[in-house]
């Protein structure tokens, strides 16, 4: 197991990669715990969950919503919770994002950890301390930071994902390596079929890499004013692709790095070849890379993004693979970009 840490303002976070469900009993205080999950989780690991009160959410960006969060209060008022109690998020990013958000609000704040149970969540939504639900089409749009007391990766419970949400994860450990890590791009691509396989030593390093590089990040710049854009990377088209097509945040991402790539050769940073390799790998992780999508849909959704500043919003670039830097651009000058590589002529039937 390794731990890591991030110290931010609402308290320290300790992430616990290699960790255990089964021992989740061990992290708890000796106050109420409730615990919240999602059906699939429920149905899959509830014979490990420490006997408390559970409540039970659907899966799927459609029920990432005030109403949810709503349910989730009334509940714990029904439990009879107060300023001691403790809530606990067994499941994947959305599970998590919720969680950290109901017990944020609940009586101005109650404690929180997680146990996250996906690729995806454990390198990228479970870690960093943004909570938060959808508003309509507007992704994360309600929300706070605020740091959960622990997180538990459990590298075990992998095993029962489909391999879409594998790939979706390892969207997300391709873009740590892009903006941080020349060295584990390489070990990525040399450790393709092994990463796939869910071969653990691998995954452990993936996770544990991962988790390393985004709480590095989150100590430096917990609320995003700086060094955390970074994380973006991929992001503002991805988040557009997304809201057009439901196909899994990793996959949208994926192509919103691709085009991130192509956008920083134009600007002479990264060379073709950089692009071709960071294309390849993610096809090897069954990831589309094609940016088929009618351009002014693109636009019109990207123009709902959350980090924009009035006529700017902040873009991420590659200087090269492993470094990366964060400009102010204009609306007008990613619109122009995004008209020069997006081609697709209709969204029906896409992948």
């Amino acid at each position: 197991m390794e731990t890591f840490h991030v110290n931010g303002q609402s308290g320290r976070s300790s992430i616990y990669v290699g960790e255990h469900l089964k021992r989740l009993e061990t992290y708890l205080p000796s106050t109420q715990v409730v615990i919240v999950t999602d059906e699939n989780i429920k149905t899959h690991y509830q014979s490990d969950f420490p006997d408390v009160p559970v409540i039970t959410i659907g899966t799927g960006e459609k029920i990432k919503t005030l109403a949810t969060v709503e349910m989730i209060l009334k509940k714990l008022v029904h439990y009879a919770c107060d300023r001691s109690s403790f809530i606990v998020g067994i499941g994947g990013g959305i599970v998590s994002d919720i969680t950290g958000f109901a017990a944020s609000i609940f009586l101005r704040g109650i404690n929180f950890g997680f146990v996250s149970t996906s690729l995806l969540s454990q390198v990228d939504a479970s870690v960093g301390g943004k909570n938060g639900v959808n508003l309509e089409s507007y992704k994360n749009m309600v929300g706070v930071f605020n740091q959960p007391e622990f997180v538990i990766c459990d590298i075990d419970l992998l095993n029962t994902l489909p391999e879409k949400e594998i790939s979706n994860g390892l969207a997300e450990i391709v873009k740590h390596a892009l903006i941080s890590d020349a060295g584990l791009f390489d070990f990525i691509e040399k450790n393709q079929q092994k990463a796939l396989d869910l071969d653990y030593e691998t995954i452990f390093k993936l996770v544990a890499d991962s988790v390393s590089i985004k709480s590095q990040v989150v100590q430096q710049d917990e609320k995003e004013s700086g060094e955390r854009r970074k994380l973006n990377f991929g992001h503002t088209i991805g988040h557009a692709i997304e809201k057009i097509e439901r196909s899994g945040h990793g996959r949208a991402v994926a192509m919103g790095m691709v085009a991130a790539a192509e956008f920083s050769r134009a600007r002479q940073w990264i060379s073709r070849n950089d692009v071709v390799r960071i294309q390849s790998l993610l096809n090897d992780f069954k990831l589309p890379t094609a940016l088929d999508y009618p351009a002014e849909e693109i636009i019109r959704a990207a123009g709902k993004d959350k980090k924009k500043q009035g006529k700017d919003l902040f873009y991420v670039f590659l200087e090269q693979i492993g470094t990366a830097k964060v400009e102010k651009i204009s609306f007008d000058e990613m619109n122009d970009f995004i008209r020069s590589v997006f081609n697709g002529k209709t969204t029906a039937g896409m992948r």
